[in-house]
């Protein structure tokens, strides 16, 4: 059975932009993207799509994907978590076909523009470092949160610091650690701590750095996307041939 399962959450409840996971994209439904990329990284043996909609999981199958199971709706609300589905695919596989993989790798379809060579790449470093609890990928920040602020009782307020000072952010960003923000390009999720744990990320997560990508969570996110796809159509070639 497969080591390597890639699990691709796509619910279909999205407020923001109706039908967000199947809305089109340069030609495509979104959900193709990463089912795509999945299907073309070297190291993973499968591809599962964890939907609650029977629409979307006849789509995903039409891009190759397996939908073995149809998520209850208890656990594909917009609180739900991401441990849920993570938890409910783990114990289905291990229920009906009785087998669980050693990692899955989370590819979220709102992060459509992915090189399938970096998944491979998070996928090797994951495997070669036995105290790792997973992986998260990550970018830059344009800005450093230590030159952040939020506001209280209308005014600002250094968010690393708590000071209500702010001269101690106005230096040259140089002079500023880096900090990071997580992007959806890939985790990679090892199914023995999850399943021993209750939790999918734990405390030693490798930090997998990298190129700024773009999510898609309003309408003018897919204007952006689009531009993006017109930019650089052979990425889309890599992906759909």
């Amino acid at each position: 059975m497969a080591d390597i399962v890639a699990v691709i959450p796509a619910r279909s409840g999205s407020k923001g932009v109706v039908d967000k996971n199947i809305k089109i994209l340069a030609g495509r439904p979104l959900l193709a993207y990463s089912i795509a990329a999945a299907q073309l990284a070297i190291n993973i043996q499968r591809t599962i799509v964890s939907t609650d909609s029977e629409h979307y999981a006849s789509i995903a199958r039409e891009y190759g994907a397996e939908v073995p199971f149809l998520r209850p709706v208890e656990i594909s609300g917009d609180a739900s978590s991401d441990y849920e589905f993570i938890k409910h695919a783990l114990d289905w596989m291990k229920e009906n076909e009785g087998y669980q993989p050693e990692y899955l790798v989370h590819l979220r379809p709102t992060t459509p523009l992915r090189e399938p060579s970096y998944i491979d790449t998070a996928i090797e470093q994951m495997k070669h470092d036995d105290g790792a609890t997973a992986l998260r990928s990550v970018h830059e920040m344009s800005e450093s949160t230590y030159k952040t602020f939020e506001i209280e009782i209308g005014f600002l307020k250094c968010v690393c610091t708590g000071s209500w000072d702010i001269e101690a952010v106005g230096r040259a960003r140089q002079e500023y650690k880096k900090t990071y923000e997580g992007n959806g390009y890939v985790d990679i999720i090892k199914s023995s701590y999850v399943l021993k744990n209750c939790q999918i990320h734990g405390d030693r997560v490798i930090a997998y750095v990298t190129p700024r990508i773009f999510e898609a969570d309003t309408p003018e996110d897919f204007d952006y996307l689009e531009y993006q796809v017109a930019r650089n159509p052979m990425l889309v070639k890599r992906l759909f041939g």
